[in-house]
This record gives structure tokens, sequence and C-alpha cells, in this order.
């Protein structure tokens, strides 16, 4: 076989090596971009999903949105005794939850603000900053964060409507709002991995089913 016909032989291989790359290529990225996202986001692809009326494709990309606008941001460094701070200044909210659990709410959604800022997080001074924090949180704490965006909600409701049998928000929402919320705050304590922090969480999480307790539960 001469020289020509095995260099035409190599260019004819090349170019179908590299069609069936280029055809494969996008089929497989979407797939598993769309997985991806999925397995990332959990809830928040979910959550996308419907506030897109179902559209995967407006949802999808505003997930993968959030990912190039917060997916470089690096947690910055908790001092032992600000981790300790926050993990007191919960504690207490969760007793103060027993007499007015509607305050303690209202202040636990700002602490949890707080932390998030201080941790590097978009600071939530307004309500277009607090959705930006709320994408943020999301693409490196997506399980987490729907206790957070439940809490703000109920606590925004609290501030506005109170309490007691006419609309406003009952105890009990308050409570699973609270507690629901107390993933994403044990996660931005824990975030670097300090042992202080293992410890602190810890306690709090056994302070719960105490403190958070309604006067009178003989739960």
């Amino acid at each position: 076989m001469s020289t020509v016909l095995i260099v035409i032989g190599l260019i004819v291989v090349c170019v179908i090596v590299v069609a069936l790359v280029l055809y494969a290529g996008p089929r497989r990225g979407r797939g598993s971009g769309k997985a991806g996202l999925r397995r990332r986001f959990g809830p928040e692809y979910d959550l996308a999903l419907a506030r897109h009326g179902g559209d995967a494709t407006e949802a999808e990309h505003e997930l993968r949105e959030r990912v190039q606008r917060h997916g470089g941001l690096r947690v910055r460094p908790l001092p032992a005794e600000r981790r300790e701070r926050y993990m007191s200044r919960w504690a207490g909210l969760q007793e103060r939850f027993v007499e007015a659990p509607h305050e303690a709410v209202v202040q636990a959604d700002a602490l949890v603000a707080e932390l998030a800022a201080e941790r590097g997080y978009p600071v939530a001074d307004s309500p277009q900053a607090h959705d930006e924090q709320l994408d943020a949180l999301s693409v490196h704490h997506a399980h987490r964060v729907g206790g957070y965006r439940t809490m703000h909600h109920a606590a925004a409701r609290a501030a506005t409507e109170g309490g007691g049998v006419d609309g406003g928000v009952r105890t009990e929402e308050l409570r699973e709002a609270m507690v629901g919320a107390r993933g994403l705050f044990e996660q931005l304590i824990l975030a670097d991995g300090g042992g202080h922090g293992g410890r602190a969480a810890a306690r709090a999480g056994r302070k719960d089913k105490i403190a958070m307790r309604p006067k009178g539960s003989g739960a």
C-alpha cells in the first residue's frame, strides 16, 4: 500500500473519531449536566422547576447561573470564640422560644443571616440582597437552605401578622421552621470542620427537645 493511501486512511479515521466525539459529547453533557444539577441542588432543583412552571430548561438555566455567580465563593474562617458566641446566641433563642416564639424566630432568622454574611455569603440587608444570600447558600448548602428559607418566610409573617387563631403564624409552625433552619446554622458553624464547632453543635442539638418544648407539654 502506498504512503498516500495510508495517509488518506488515517485522515478518514481521524475525521470519523472527531465526528463521533462531537456528536456524543453534547448528548453526554446534557444528560450529565441535568443529573448533576439534580444531585447538587436536590430540593432546590424541584423548587426552581416549580417556580418556572415545570420548564426544566429555564429551571436549569437559573441554577447554572447561581453556580456561575457563587460557585467560586470561599468560606471565611470563623474564630473559635465567634463560633461559641453564635452557638450561645442560638441556644438562648431556643430557650426564649418558650415564652416568645414570634420574637425568637424573627431574631433567629436575623442570626442565621448574620452568620452567613460573616462566613462570606452576601449580606442580607434588603429583600433583594436576602434572595441573593439564599441563592449563594443554595449552591453550597442545597440540602439545608430550604429550612432557612422556610424560617425566613415564617419570621416575615410573624413580624407583620403576629400569632393567634385569626390568621397569624401558629406556634407549632414557628417551632418547625426554627428546627428546620438549625441544620443550615450548624453547617455554617462547621464549614471549616473545627472541632469546637462540632461539640457546640452537638450541645445545641441536645437542647432542642428541651428548650423549644411548649410549656405544659408532656412530650
